[in-house]
């Protein structure tokens, strides 16, 4: 990271921004240019959790390289003064990269439906069979990740 001052290495923050964002941003390999999906996610032990359909294009290109970047915003907000050059943005964020697999087994479905229904505050969950069984749970396990932040955060 080039700008060291703005590194973020506290695991509580790292902690808080995995856990208080709603979206992340994953890009997957797709020959000439990447292809980026803004998913909801849910976390959990070094892995991020999605649900997808069960046919589509992140699904081909997960079987032809599984491996992906992502990037979480946990806030962002624009600051605005009287000189351009003065403006600026208050952000933190998460940016990574690891391997993406395909779960289809029923009970780590809904282990991982689970997870993302906790994270938006759903932890009383009932699934339909029929439902689970027309999904993809994505298990993203991150192998690297830093954290930046700019602004007041005091």
């Amino acid at each position: 990271m080039r700008r060291k001052d703005r590194e973020i290495t506290d695991k509580n923050i790292i902690d808080e921004i995995l856990r208080k964002s709603e979206i992340c941003r994953v890009a997957f390999f797709d020959q000439e240019f990447p292809y980026i999906v803004p998913l909801n996610y849910g976390y959990s032990q070094n892995a991020l959790y999605f649900h997808t359909a069960t046919k589509g294009k992140k699904l081909d290109l997960i079987a032809r390289n599984n491996k992906v970047a992502f990037v979480i915003e946990y806030f962002s907000e624009l600051l605005k003064y009287e000189k351009s050059c003065d403006w600026t943005t208050r952000y933190r964020s998460l940016m990574g990269v690891g391997t993406i697999e395909v779960i289809t087994d029923f009970d780590e479905k809904k282990k991982g439906l689970d997870i993302l229904m906790t994270h938006y505050g759903k932890t009383d969950n009932v699934y339909v069979d029929k439902h689970v069984h027309n999904i993809v749970i994505l298990k993203l396990t991150i192998s690297d990740l830093s954290a930046k932040q700019a602004g007041d955060w005091d």
